[in-house]
């Protein structure tokens, strides 16, 4: 079997954990501050906080913005539960919109058309690792009458005067946007370091600061660490230091740290991510691209544009003129020649908990669209050309099976 998403996981890795795990220091510490120095110098952004998640990253923002009960966030219908859930965790009310037809990311023109007073932040999410439109969404949410509409509640949102843009970037470490680093394209970004993601550290992720004056982006990550340790204003490392032993509490916040373990691991990804991991997953997907464009029935995804490029973080092919049906008819087929495939993703007003609360697919077709025609095609660091050749040929015999082609 081919598997979807393996991680790279060989002897540099282990030795880098070993190290951390005989060195008496596990938990936060200078692994985890070497690390956040370089995604920031890397990203381009001034800071960069490490955390046990991306959705912890994704919420603890949120509640600093003082997002809470009578507040709307802007969310695209097609992304995973994550981007929606830690909404709801704050108490404010999800506002789905539909996505673009040709690139899975969130449209402009509905975005634009569902913001009200209420709304707080957009969370443009870029889908595969191609970048949302920045610049306009950054444009959108400085002009003149859409800050008119925006009523601040809190000191910080008193201070920035318009709808924050929060991008969920789980998917697009290294992707570029008019040569601009995701991390560095809007007022902040998350990252994902999962173990299906391009940069892995088994769990984990990263909010990367790049707040506009009058914010001061240090001291929002020193708040926000603090936030991430039940409030504790002093970490492991700074207890450590002689007589330094007091700390004290100053918030109820949450456990979300990320370890030096995880570090580690993100350290050795990150040295050989633009020289190794970027370049197999772009051979991949250019693969993939050449041989399906020849078959009518392929909708090749986006990943390059003038001014876009991808973290190569999937391969979203899409079927034409087909079902869900037969999508899973498809899918199915494919397993059976010893491929994994996978779905990316079945959108959140789909789910049983949101349908619950009132949202219908109905309202968001393009999102709904994408969906039952998506098939995620394996790309990871160490698929041969020989698996990258079964894999397509696995694809084009299911899918002219199914469809009779």
């Amino acid at each position: 079997m081919i598997p979807f998403s393996p991680p790279r996981m060989d002897k540099k890795t282990t030795d880098a954990v070993a190290e951390v795990l005989l060195s008496g220091w596990i938990t936060s510490g200078p692994k985890t501050k070497e690390f956040e120095k370089q995604l920031a110098d890397y990203s381009g952004n001034e800071v960069t906080l490490c955390l046990n998640s991306a959705t912890a990253g994704l919420e603890l923002v949120l509640r600093w913005f003082g997002v809470g009960p009578g507040d709307e966030v802007i969310v695209p219908a097609y992304t995973y539960c994550a981007t929606a859930n830690v909404v709801e965790h704050c108490g404010a009310k999800v506002i789905f919109v539909d996505v673009n037809a040709h690139d899975f990311n969130i449209s402009l023109q509905n975005v634009e058309a569902a913001i009200t007073p209420n709304t707080k932040v957009i969370m443009p999410v870029d889908f595969a690792g191609y970048p949302c439109d920045y610049d306009d969404l950054n444009d959108l949410v400085k002009r003149q009458d859409i800050r008119a509409k925006f009523q601040a509640h809190t000191e910080e949102q008193k201070k920035l005067g318009r709808i924050l843009i929060l991008s969920d970037a789980a998917h697009s470490f290294g992707a570029l946007y008019y040569g601009t680093r995701a991390g560095s394209l809007t007022d902040i970004s998350v990252f994902s370091f999962h173990a299906v993601k391009n940069l892995t550290t088994a769990e984990g992720g990263a909010i990367a600061l790049n707040l506009p004056a009058p914010f001061n982006n240090n001291e929002i990550y020193n708040l926000l660490r603090i936030y991430s340790l039940h409030g504790q204003n002093k970490d492991a490392l700074a207890k450590s230091k002689v007589g330094a032993w007091e700390y004290d509490v100053i918030s109820p916040g949450f456990k979300c740290n990320m370890t030096d373990i995880q570090a580690a691991i993100g350290l050795v990804e990150l040295s050989r991510y633009d020289d190794e991991n970027l370049p197999a997953r772009k051979h991949i997907i250019d693969r993939y691209s050449a041989k399906l464009s020849s078959y009518a029935w392929a909708e090749i995804p986006q990943y390059e544009s003038e001014y876009k490029i991808t973290s190569y973080h999937l391969f979203p092919l899409r079927i034409k003129g087909i079902v869900e049906a037969q999508r899973n008819s498809i899918i199915e087929e494919i397993s059976k020649l010893n491929v994994a495939v996978n779905v990316h993703f079945k959108p959140v007003p789909m789910m049983t908990y949101y349908k619950n609360k009132g949202y219908n697919i109905a309202d968001y077709p393009v999102a709904y669209d994408n969906y039952q025609r998506e098939i995620s095609l394996p790309v990871y660091y160490g698929l041969s050309d020989a698996q990258i050749e079964t894999v397509l040929n696995a694809v084009i015999a299911s899918v002219e099976k199914v469809v009779h082609v």
